[in-house]
């Protein structure tokens, strides 16, 4: 397809990275992304599609030594990485970074923390391959952006299967001649699609990913062969499943520097498309103190790319609810809580005034339009039209500010799953895991007493 053999030198940058390349605060940052996962995926373990995933890993006899988050039951590295995986996005309450087009530590998170436990991998190397995993998710993101996602498949998934390979092939060492082979063998795995979306397959997408970027690694580190251009060659990962070969902007510098620094963390439990509309009906709702009933129209503009992804427009289920645009609005217009995850239900889908809002709301799906942007225009039943704008794709410029907000929403999200104590435990482990010399103390600190 093209003579830039980007295959090869994202796995030499992989294979390559050390501590001493990282700056301080991206040892912060990734601290910041385990609490967060810990958190979503804690709670995430307690849903149904966990529940049966487990259920098939010990039918499968898949009992090992691998701990799960928010669990007591163990299974092999293999089986954890996919459960951990798909708990982690099953509440879609999980961060997200726009190079990549997806979810980035729902992928690279459950290989390292399995494969760490395994080999008894020090807290440095954990950091190493964690950042090794995320920059090659912006990197191969950028690569095949606009129309990989646009074509239908859920970044997650097929991008994902690579920023977990890089990263448990960083664990494991492997040379960059390695790594580009175990690249190979997670192109011919990678896999999810956008048609899934609402359904348990879409955090499975984060599971598999995972679990085959886990296996890709050790394959390549056994000998296991496979091409080592698979990202640039004639029906290879990109031609196959994009028109675009933005090698330039996949080899180019990130914003900021690195890929990390642009993470952006949910502050709601629903697809991170809604956000933005869900911050300006707030926002709206705040400043004015109107009760629902008086509104006559909802405008709302945003990128033409949420029409395919989170436009479910009379949705049923609390997991359709996190999809739903017109929902989501109507949750915030009302003052029900979006950071609940309590507040996505079946029941809160049939409530006549949230009914009567999405009734109200029409939506401009808009080309050419900065994709995490929204704006909203309220008529009230006098005329009066109330107006907002927000954009939720600017990562927030206080990292300390950050910090204590995601420990607000890890004490929400964990304490009801571990009790207080433990996790206590579980986040100064989090917190000190650069000093650990075994990272399975963390993977267990994780597990349900």
């Amino acid at each position: 397809m093209t003579n830039v053999a980007v295959t090869a030198e994202l796995a030499r940058r992989a294979a390559a990275l050390a501590w001493r390349d990282l700056p301080e605060d991206l040892v912060e940052r990734t601290k910041q992304c385990l609490i967060d996962w810990f958190a979503v995926t804690a709670a995430g373990a307690q849903e149904d599609l966990t529940d049966i995933l487990v259920r098939e890993a010990i039918e499968d006899g898949a009992k090992g030594p691998a701990s799960l988050v928010g669990r007591r039951e163990k299974v092999l590295p293999s089986s954890a990485a996919l459960i951990n995986g798909a708990a982690s996005h099953a509440l879609d309450y999980d961060d997200v970074n726009f190079a990549m087009g997806g979810h980035p530590t729902v992928t690279v998170v459950p290989a390292l923390l399995a494969l760490g436990e395994q080999i008894k991998a020090s807290g440095r190397l954990f950091i190493e391959s964690f950042v090794a995993g995320y920059e090659t998710s912006g990197r191969i993101g950028r690569l095949v952006a606009p129309n990989h996602y646009a074509r239908g498949f859920h970044v997650t998934g097929t991008v994902g299967s690579f920023s977990a390979t890089a990263a448990a092939g960083r664990m494991l060492g492997l040379s960059e001649q390695q790594l580009a082979v175990a690249f190979g063998i997670a192109a011919t795995q990678a896999a999810g699609l956008k048609s899934n979306f609402g359904t348990m397959c879409k955090p499975l997408h984060a599971g598999t990913a995972s679990e085959h970027g886990l296996r890709a690694a050790r394959l390549a580190a056994k000998g296991f062969t496979a091409r080592g251009d698979s990202l640039e060659c004639d029906q290879g990962f990109a031609s196959s499943q994009s028109d675009n070969f933005n090698a330039e902007s996949a080899l180019g510098e990130a914003p900021a520097g690195w890929h990390l620094r642009n993470n952006l963390f949910k502050y709601h439990a629903a697809c991170y498309m809604t956000h933005a509309p869900i911050e300006c009906a707030k926002e709206i709702r705040l400043k004015n103190n109107f009760p629902p009933e008086r509104v006559k129209k909802i405008l709302l503009r945003l990128d033409g790319a949420a029409e395919k992804v989170c436009n479910i427009e009379h949705p049923k289920t609390g997991l359709e609810a996190k999809f739903s645009l017109r929902q989501t609005v109507a949750m915030a217009l009302t003052g029900i809580d979006t950071a609940a995850l309590g507040s996505y239900s079946s029941a809160v889908t049939q409530e006549p005034q949230i009914k009567a809002l999405r009734d109200k709301t029409s939506i401009e799906f808009k080309s050419n339009w900065q994709h995490s942007l929204a704006e909203m225009a309220i008529q009230l039943d006098d005329g009066t039209m109330l107006e907002a704008r927000h954009d939720s794709g600017v990562p927030w410029p206080d990292v300390g500010k950050q910090r204590r907000a995601l420990e607000t929403k890890f004490d929400s999200l964990v304490i009801p799953v571990l009790g207080a104590s433990n996790a206590k435990r579980l986040r100064d482990t989090i917190d000190r895991i650069d000093t650990l010399t075994d990272v399975g103390d963390l993977a267990r600190a994780a597990t349900r007493p």
